[in-house]
């Protein structure tokens, strides 16, 4: 006697929605509606968040070198500490101060402890916190896209373990706290009970997102997409407009911000949003992505040099799911974070747009998905899609044996890349300079009080912390030239400061900043910290007393 599926109707309930588990050759299993709930996922997140702590956290004040950004948010998140205001000089709203507010209070107790060790090696383990919840976060949206738990874990450990991710992770960005509210709202917007007030919620989790760091505004379109897929159709039109509301009046909290202070529109004496903004829309680009030489290409070959793996294998998994989305369920599934990858790899590829090196953070944990995403779907076909029933004993070994030898061959080619890189992080000294030069200026200047230094941010609050008047002694050498309210009590421009710290940034940037120019060419060193490209020195200026220094 033989049976027929009955013909689907126009009142069935959509196969990513019901809860019936799907199990056979690939193990895959319904996807909890809670991580509480399922011990399995449990053990499993649990173990890979433990490898995932240690190695982002092993190392982690050494490796990679200090970066000017880090210092900057450090700093600005110092200054609200301290109360001295939005940031250690004027806030002129080049960045949403939401970030480095959240900087703030994940650094508020060890610095209330032991102010000294408000620096930016010590601060890091603060993005450990951060790190943690969002490869959370990453194995729970992989559950809720239907992802098998093997696939959720291989996406939790692509995105914490990768080479890449671990450096980058490590670093006080903006881009890292932002990532963990955009995998919330995405976590939010994919909830299998489909309150409305999860889906209000993701709208606040993305508002959160985008004034932590604005690049996320991309991201938000995908968002919806998700929302949209995974919403009650009977409440869908309420719950994206409940999503809409609510990350648009968080959003507007920013102009409305700059609106009460004034400082909305350019004007006489004041710094402006506009200004700010046109800054941001205007500032000089980096070349095509896929131009030899170009500074994009850089960029590009930088994130390359740590991993090829994530990148590369991410946008061939989103090119995978996206051409397949008519017919493949994962690929439905993972709409989102496939629609995602596109959008900043088509922003990044613009013909002459900025790239920065910390661009690709926002996308990091969607590649991961988006390639485990790509990795289940291939399991699906060799040991699924085609097995007819009564096959024989021998052809099913054999599709295993090809998922296995696929296994093997990925895992030969990505276990001894990974593993050259993550020990590069959890071994190397690459800040050996930057102590050298903050130990040097800290014991060998006699009067730090009354002496004037130019320096990065880097170093900002390790002199700031040895005496030196914050602003106005230890100056970011950005502010010598590009901040009135610096540059008017340097009356004799570099002949008002003392040293000069030459960083391989100050350096870099000091053939736009005439000051700081003039500095470095009238200053002669008198302590070098490290080798090559990369050392670190301490230069006096001409004509300074000699007294300078015991």
């Amino acid at each position: 006697m033989t049976s027929t599926l009955p013909a689907a109707t126009s009142t069935e309930v959509p196969a990513l929605r019901r809860p019936v588990p799907e199990t056979g050759s690939t193990g895959r299993t319904t996807p909890p509606s809670r991580l509480r709930s399922s011990r399995p996922d449990l053990l499993l997140c649990g173990a890979l968040l433990v490898a995932i702590l240690v190695v982002q956290g092993w190392n982690i004040a050494d490796y990679p070198t200090l970066s000017d950004d880090e210092g900057t948010y450090l700093a600005q998140a110092w200054a609200v500490q301290q109360g001295k205001g939005l940031a250690h000089y004027t806030y002129w709203y080049d960045h949403p101060p939401l970030g480095w507010l959240q900087i703030a209070l994940l650094t508020w107790i060890p610095s209330a402890i032991s102010p000294g060790a408000m620096t930016v090696g010590t601060m890091r383990l603060a993005m450990l916190l951060i790190g943690a919840i969002s490869a959370v976060l990453v194995h729970v949206l992989a559950r809720r896209l239907a992802l098998p738990r093997w696939a959720a874990g291989l996406a939790m450990t692509l995105f914490g373990l990768s080479p890449l991710s671990v450096v980058l992770q490590r670093e006080i960005f903006l881009d890292n706290i932002a990532v963990m509210w955009t995998l919330l709202a995405f976590c939010l917007a994919a909830s299998p009970s489909r309150h409305l007030w999860h889906h209000f919620g993701a709208g606040l989790a993305a508002a959160a997102a985008v004034l932590t760091k604005e690049t996320m505004l991309v991201v938000v379109p995908a968002l919806f997409v998700t929302m949209w897929r995974h919403s009650h159709r009977d409440t869908r039109k309420f719950a994206l407009t409940g999503a809409v509301t609510a990350c648009a009046l968080i959003g507007f909290s920013y102009p409305l911000f700059a609106l009460l202070k004034g400082e909305l529109f350019p004007g006489s004496g004041h710094v402006s949003l506009w200004d700010g903004l046109t800054y941001q829309m205007t500032r000089p680009g980096s070349g095509f992505v896929l131009d030899e030489g170009s500074g994009s290409w850089g960029v590009l070959h930088s994130w390359l040099y740590y991993d090829r793996v994530l990148p590369l294998g991410g946008l061939a998994g989103a090119l995978l799911l996206l051409l397949t989305w008519r017919w493949s369920v994962t690929a439905r599934a993972l709409a989102g974070p496939a629609l995602t990858v596109a959008v900043l790899a088509a922003v990044a590829m613009r013909p002459n747009g900025y790239l920065p090196a910390m661009y690709v953070i926002g996308a990091l944990p969607f590649l991961a998905l988006v390639l485990a995403g790509g990795a289940a779907f291939v399991a699906r076909l060799v040991l699924r899609r085609w097995r007819a029933e009564g096959e024989r004993r021998y052809v099913t070994g054999g599709r295993y044996a090809l998922a296995a030898v696929l296994a093997l061959a990925a895992g030969s080619y990505v276990v001894p890349r990974w593993y050259d890189g993550d020990r590069t992080a959890v071994t190397a000294d690459a800040n050996a300079p930057y102590r050298a030069a903050s130990k040097w200026l800290s014991s060998e200047v006699k009067d730090p009080e009354d002496t004037r230094v130019l320096v990065d941010d880097a170093l900002w609050l390790d002199l700031a912390h040895a005496g030196y008047r914050p602003g106005l002694g230890v100056i970011w050498f950005y502010k010598a030239d590009l901040d009135p309210a610096v540059t008017k009590t340097m009356p004799r421009g570099w002949k008002d400061l003392d040293y000069v710290v030459a960083s391989p940034t100050v350096r870099r940037d000091a053939r736009d900043l005439p000051t700081v120019r003039a500095a470095i060419r009238h200053s002669t060193p008198v302590a070098i910290f490290g080798t090559g490209p990369d050392r670190i020195e301490i230069r006096q200026i001409a004509g300074q007393a000699a007294g300078g220094t015991r």
